[in-house]
């Protein structure tokens, strides 16, 4: 028997999949609050997937709440990914591109904007303070220091298989089948 809520479920979010049934995104993975689940129930905007043990009344209905759901209509994802800090750092893999490490994070302009270098997918890299300071403001080539991987604009293909790397702290059981992270199937 399903659980009944007397109070708001704040910790039930509902994994949301386009139409084709994979998730939005990786990272952060495509989670809607039980609020604006509901709405797009009600608005015949989803299919109901899966749902948690858990049961929502109002005066007229009640239902069990939904845990994963699928947009009716497809959405394209084909625009290139914005230009941010937090896409630079998941392009990067969380790691400093100049000895790997994952603290103190920053950005790194690899050719110094006082020396020509722009602000660009190809010319910025995460870097950890202590080699951001070490590199400062000089050439590669003027330091003792060397790019793990070059810097290159990804697209949203690229950053959704770095994102699937990193699976957020808590995973509900019934969205499983929908997540396709490094896990073996069973054949």
């Amino acid at each position: 028997m399903a659980e009944v809520l007397t109070a708001p479920p704040s910790g039930r979010p509902a994994l949301v999949l386009n139409a084709d049934y994979r998730p939005l995104s990786y990272y952060p993975l495509s989670l809607w609050p039980w609020q604006e689940v509901v709405k797009a129930v009600f608005l015949d905007r989803v299919d109901v997937i899966a749902e948690y043990d858990y049961v929502v009344r109002s005066p007229s209905t009640e239902f069990r709440l939904p845990s994963v759901i699928a947009l009716r209509d497809f959405v394209r994802q084909d625009r290139p990914p914005a230009f941010t800090r937090f896409n630079v750092f998941l392009r990067d893999g969380f790691q400093c591109a100049y000895c790997g490490a994952q603290d103190q994070l920053t950005f790194d302009h690899v050719t110094p904007r006082s020396k020509g270098g722009r602000t660009t997918w190809d010319n910025i890299v995460a870097a950890c303070s202590p080699c951001n300071l070490k590199k400062g403001n000089k050439l590669l080539n003027q330091t003792d220091l060397h790019l793990l991987r070059r810097p290159f604009r990804p697209n949203n293909y690229q950053l959704q298989e770095t994102g699937r790397r990193f699976p957020p702290n808590h995973l509900h059981e019934t969205w499983m089948d929908y997540l396709y992270w490094d896990v073996e199937l069973e054949s």
